[in-house]
């Protein structure tokens, strides 16, 4: 009995030898210096923050090389997959504009050269990897049961050892080979374990992209690298397919650091050559006194699907991401207003190894910052298209006033410095549903007047302006005019400075003016432009609501 027949035995159909596959998947022709990066993750349901910031970096660091960026999906667990979980992973990923260049573009769908892309679909391959193993002497098969490990766990607790299957705790790697051929021929159950050719006491450097160099001891462990079900374990597939889809970058959650040690001897034993790791710090969010990782089960803002209701454009969350990933974007982007995320060069020497802290509030000022620069018709047509499946009330009103709601969507939009009223697009309702007459008519009206001008004073400046000084021609400048005329014929101060050095000389100043005419036909003192607005009303409409605001 020798090793190759033990390996026969185990995989009497894998028929391939390594080099098979070696061939089948050559190296990318690429230019040097080019990433290839992917995100791999288990369809287990949606896309969290903390996993759309891996592959937004990931993804990022590929493009600024005139790299590649692929999705894998890594469902060697079973039983944790999920009904549609790789569609909506897909979908999430679509949704914030992040390019997938090869790999899973959808439920039943890939792309790419160096396929399949999920791991469920690679059986044959990580079997003809772990056969390969087996003849060279340097994996075995196990036939512990679970209640023998769990003994040898209790045994290792109790006399504080390291924990796992190494050394005289490895009772099934000294086994012969016709022991082990026996025991396989009688139906015994049984997983492959790595031969691991570890020393606990022998250290091993990785310089991590992000944490610098990082020393750990040798993995002295037998793993489990094909489990009894014939799939992989996550860290044998994963070392496989980076190695064949010719991954030069691995940029994964810090929670993966302390797995390093297994990973690095994988890649040695293989004979691969082994990717560099950037390992990102969890982000963190500010709780009481203290500090903790963003949690999906804690916090609404880390599902993805938060910032989809609540109306935020995927740019924004990707432009605050990257104020996160490198403490040089944020002045970058400043100094460049207009900008694409595509001009900045991503660097990992500029990621934090401590984490980041969430600021929602910079998220959203961000937010606000974007949407001010998007054109009037841009703007539309993403609130239409959140709309129609957030808010069907406001999505049939911009339908049905389609150009009134542009024309107020662009007051003071087209300009220098334009205004900044929503950060997000359900804000947008909050801020001009008093345009809308459906709205203005049935909504509860509370009209915030000036402190200093009665509910009598009030509609008295609005008969007259409505009857003598208002003309739909006039120009803005011709508008101000007649309202400064009207101030002086009410008693009220033409300037705002006049009335700062005289207060007992005038009722008011022009602003009180405005404002009464603001508060009528809209409720609120804060607006924009209201000469603007008041295009977009119409002498009709005014009129009605001067009957209801009288009422």
């Amino acid at each position: 009995m020798t090793n190759k027949d033990l390996a026969n035995l185990i995989f009497p159909d894998i028929d391939k030898d390594v080099s098979y596959y070696e061939n089948l998947y050559p190296e990318r022709d690429l230019k040097d210096g080019s990433v290839v990066s992917r995100f791999a993750p288990s369809p287990t349901g949606f896309v969290h923050m903390g996993s759309l910031f891996s592959a937004f970096l990931a993804s990022k660091v590929a493009k600024d090389s005139a790299g590649v960026f692929y999705v894998r999906i890594e469902d060697t667990d079973q039983e944790r997959k999920v009904e549609n979980g790789v569609e909506n992973i897909i979908r999430d990923l679509t949704n914030f504009g992040i390019e997938i260049d090869e790999g899973v573009i959808g439920e039943g769908k890939e792309k790419g050269q160096y396929g399949p892309y999920i791991q469920s679909n690679r059986k044959e391959i990580y079997q003809t990897y772990a056969k390969h193993l087996l003849e060279e002497g340097l994996a075995y098969p196990c036939f512990c049961s679970p209640e023998e490990l769990e003994e040898i766990r209790n045994m290792q607790e109790i006399n504080k050892e390291q924990i796992g299957y190494y050394g005289s705790f490895a009772k099934c790697r000294t086994l012969s080979l016709e022991e082990q051929s026996k025991r396989i021929k009688n139906g015994e159950k049984y997983v492959i374990r790595l031969k691991s050719p570890g020393d606990i006491n022998h250290k091993v450097k990785v310089k991590d992209l992000i944490k610098g160099e990082i020393e750990f001891p040798e993995n002295n462990l037998d793993i489990v690298i094909i489990k009894s079900d014939g799939l992989p374990t996550y860290h044998f597939a994963h070392a496989v397919d980076d190695h064949l889809m010719h991954t030069t970058c691995v940029v994964r959650g810090d929670e993966w650091v302390s797995s390093l040690p297994i990973h690095v001897q994988l890649f040695d034993v293989l004979g691969f050559k082994t990717p560099k790791y950037a390992h990102l710090s969890p982000i963190m969010v500010q709780d009481g006194n203290s500090r903790r990782k963003l949690s999906k089960r804690k916090d609404a803002y880390a599902a993805i699907s938060y910032y989809h209701k609540l109306g935020i454009p995927n740019e924004a969350v990707k432009l605050y991401l990257m104020t996160i990933a490198n403490s040089n974007f944020e002045a970058w982007y400043q100094s460049t207003p207009n900008g694409k995320l595509e001009d900045f060069k991503f660097d990992f020497k500029k990621v934090s190894s401590s984490g980041s802290l969430f600021d929602m509030d910079k998220l959203l000022n961000i937010s606000k910052n974007y949407i001010s620069f998007l054109s009037k018709d841009e703007l539309y047509s993403r609130v239409l298209e959140w709309s129609k499946t957030y808010d069907q009330e406001l999505y049939d009103l911009i339908t049905k006033y389609k150009d009134e709601t542009i024309s107020f969507l662009n007051i003071e939009r087209e300009q220098k410095k334009p205004r900044k009223d929503y950060a997000s697009y359900s804000e947008i309702k909050k801020g001009a549903w008093y345009m809308y007459d459906e709205l203005f008519d049935n909504y509860e009206r509370n009209y915030e007047l000036p402190d200093n001008v009665s509910l009598e004073e009030a509609k008295k400046i609005i008969k007259l302006y409505i009857s003598k000084y208002y003309n739909s021609q006039d120009s803005e400048e011709e508008w101000f005019n007649r309202m400064k005329e009207m101030s002086k014929e009410l008693g009220y101060a033409t300037d705002m400075k006049d009335y700062r050095e005289n207060p007992d000389k005038y009722k008011g100043s022009v602003a009180d003016i405005s404002n009464v005419i603001r508060v009528v036909f809209t409720t609120k003192k804060t607006t924009p432009n209201l000469y603007n607005i008041l295009k977009i009303l119409g002498i009709d409409r005014m009129k009605k609501r001067i009957e209801m605001f009288e009422k």
